[in-house]
């Protein structure tokens, strides 16, 4: 197994110092050299290789294989992933594939194998797409897979009629999937993204963070802003020192505790009911905006 690790694109990238067409052709030209298997010489190895654990064995199976990966990387290519990073997570899921695979079963290994391929694939591009993750469920899995597909096929049966509710329906039926699911994944795709570093234009160091406003305040802001608060709370508590004892207790149990006194106990404490605590502080609450009406 480790040495299928020399195979992968960007290992050949570090051994020989090519760029990176130079490199692709190579690594091709590497992997045509690895003859491809008879079913009964692949049967040989596979058991060897699950009964023994017999290296050679499972590296004979692996390089013979590796051409099916390009294949099927290829598929991917449209999805803004370099086709290198592509063939490296398929060689990835081949090799997670010979761990799982029962030759016992009577199918090829490719067959199984493939499965494998197209989840590393698929679950690296979902990862890279976006900055922001597109998908995580298998619904929308399926969806950002098949959604362009499946738009192309209504087009064409429907001679671009223009139905946008129509096409969602057609599609959500053909995936299984509900339409808001539909909507949504339409407008993660169709939505750009950039990045706050990326330069304003290429003759500018300025980035686009640059031109976002800060929101942390000038030392005189924030002065200002101190001494406004503390001007508040000194007329407040001015305001409170005037009430009668009464009114104090209740602006200090009611309106100025962490845990305020119920109207049931402040009007046991008063000798009254609690509905004439409720209306005094009531009136209380009226003086207290009256006079920041005023001082504000």
């Amino acid at each position: 197994m480790a040495q299928t690790k020399s195979l992968t694109a960007i290992n050949l990238a570090n051994d020989f110092g090519l760029d990176e067409v130079s490199l692709f052709q190579k690594y091709l030209n590497d992997v045509r050299r690895f003859p491809l298997l008879t079913p009964a010489e692949e049967r040989e190895l596979a058991f060897r290789w699950k009964k023994k654990e017999d290296r050679q064995a499972a590296h004979t199976l692996l390089t013979s294989n590796l051409r099916f990966v390009i294949k099927i990387a290829f598929e991917y290519v449209g999805y803004a992933a370099k086709v290198t990073d592509l063939i490296q997570e398929g060689n990835v899921g081949l090799m997670q594939a010979l761990k799982k695979y029962d030759p016992d079963k009577g199918t090829r290994f490719i067959s199984y194998a493939v499965w494998w391929i197209r989840a590393y694939i698929q679950n690296f591009i979902m990862k890279t797409h976006r900055l922001v993750k597109v998908g995580t469920t298998q619904a929308q899995r399926k969806l950002f897979y098949k959604l362009k597909q499946l738009k192309n096929t209504y087009l064409k049966e429907h001679y671009h009629d223009g139905d946008s509710n129509s096409e969602t329906r057609f599609i959500a039926q053909k995936l299984n999937v509900d339409e808001q699911s539909v909507r949504e994944m339409s407008q993660r795709l169709a939505s750009s993204e950039f990045s706050l570093d990326e330069p304003i234009s290429y003759n500018h160091n300025n980035t686009l963070k640059d031109t976002i406003p800060s929101t942390n305040k000038t030392p005189e802001e924030s002065f200002i802003e101190d001494e406004y608060r503390r001007n508040i709370s000194k007329n407040i508590s001015q305001l409170v020192d005037s009430l009668p004892e009464r009114d104090q207790i209740i602006v200090k149990k009611r309106l100025m505790a962490d845990e305020p006194a119920s109207l049931q106990e402040l009007g046991d404490f008063f000798g009254i009911t609690k509905e004439r605590v409720r209306q005094l502080e009531k009136k209380i609450k009226l003086k207290l905006k009256d006079h920041l009406a005023d001082i504000v």
